[in-house]
């Protein structure tokens, strides 16, 4: 196969231009700091002390017992009059939040990925290059395997936390995705299109004749289990890692909606790109979509109303269509977490007590820190699902 080519040419220049010009123009910064998104700065002491009616201390009160100085925390009322004020995210802001290099790395790559895909299948549409190596697929590959990684960096924040509980409820949802693999295991072909038993027999059988002419003897029945031990592993995996990316999505849904609740054209694209899930599940169960389009009952006979290839680029092409849509909708959802700031805010107000005014601030300052791992945690899964369709594209029969 002729590797060094024009493709190898183009993935060349793109790396040395996604070197020199990342640190300059990136997509993932842009995406935060093109000034439409608002983050809510925490209120100052003097603020603080203003809306409690305190006056500004001139000197600090110490109490000193047994020669150990002790500095009383500083309090407000719980339902003082708060109003946050808001501010667009620039770059310096950016820079200081959790992840920010790894999500701005992680974006770019992705994008300069995509792109030389779109090349390669250009190149291969006007060139007849079928003997040359797509290396569009493997750049679409990594992009996969960093999308997990980045996936089981975010999982492995939360499994450093003790007291919140976040490591049992990745390990409970990690055994209901090895049970839920091992079931669809389990289905047969005629009802979830899985493609997975002729593939796997076709390696069976070339694994063997391979093993037989080096001497080794093999059992085809022990191949095909442990392969399916190993991806039904790899599922509860990626399942483990997808559990808060997923449960955030659900959340920053609905603080959206709330959001738009006077747009119902934006409600309707929200509640569209929250289905995707739901439709690639249903887009692989052959009785209901495959066999009803390829053989549609028209009174007492069938019309076909597409053919089975065409069938597969249309599904492919929902997906891609959906996750360009999920993609669009990105700044609503990060804006909706950003809003949990004042939702904290208006929750705090209805409580009796008092509460000091450090733990105001470092509530309300947590929420921005960790904008890079919510935004990581909604577009590593769309990253991950794309290149995946892209891959089955070039690769699936």
């Amino acid at each position: 196969m002729a590797v060094m080519g024009v493709q190898m040419v183009v993935t060349l220049l793109v790396a040395t231009v996604m070197q020199r010009i990342s640190p300059h123009v990136s997509f993932g910064r842009w995406l935060l700091c093109n000034g439409s998104l608002f983050r809510y700065k925490h209120p100052t002491e003097d603020e603080l002390r203003a809306l409690a009616g305190k006056q500004k201390p001139k000197a600090k009160r110490e109490r000193r017992v047994n020669g150990v100085t002790d500095e009383k925390p500083l309090t407000v009322p719980r339902d003082i009059d708060l109003h946050l004020d808001t501010q667009p995210i620039t770059t310096i802001d950016a820079l200081v939040l959790r992840y920010f290099l790894e999500y701005q790395w992680f974006i770019d790559f992705s994008l300069y990925s995509t792109i030389i895909y779109l090349f390669t299948e250009g190149y291969y549409c006007l060139v007849d290059a079928q003997d040359e190596f797509n290396i569009g697929v493997l750049w679409c590959l990594m992009t996969v395997l960093f999308s997990i990684k980045v996936l089981f960096t975010v999982m492995q924040h939360y499994f450093r936390s003790v007291e919140g509980g976040e490591r049992s409820v990745c390990l409970t949802f990690a055994f209901l995705f090895l049970l839920i693999a091992m079931i669809v295991m389990i289905v047969r072909e005629e009802y979830l299109e899985f493609g997975l038993e002729p593939g796997l027999t076709n390696f069976c059988q070339n694994l063997e004749h391979f093993l037989k002419q080096q001497g080794w003897q093999s059992s085809v029945p022990f191949i095909k289990l442990a392969f399916k031990i190993a991806l039904v592993a790899l599922c509860s995996f990626i399942g483990g890692c997808l559990t808060f990316p997923g449960l955030r999505l659900a959340q920053t849904h609905l603080d959206a909606l709330k959001m738009a609740a006077d747009r119902p054209m934006l409600q309707l694209l929200l509640h569209a790109s929250f289905l995707p899930p739901v439709i690639v599940v249903v887009l692989w169960i052959r009785p209901i979509t495959r066999d009803f389009l390829l053989h549609a009952p028209m009174g007492k006979e069938t019309v076909q109303l597409m053919s089975n290839s065409a069938y597969n680029t249309f599904r492919l092409w929902i997906i891609v269509v959906l996750c360009v849509l999920r993609l669009s909708l990105t700044r609503y959802h990060l804006q909706a977490y950003l809003g949990l700031a004042e939702q904290w805010v208006e929750r705090m107000k209805r409580e009796a007590g008092r509460i000091s005014m450090l733990e105001i601030q470092r509530k309300i300052s947590r929420i921005f820190c960790y904008l890079t791992v919510v935004a990581l945690q909604y577009l590593a899964p769309i990253m991950l699902t794309i290149h995946c369709v892209l891959l089955l594209k070039s690769l699936g029969k």
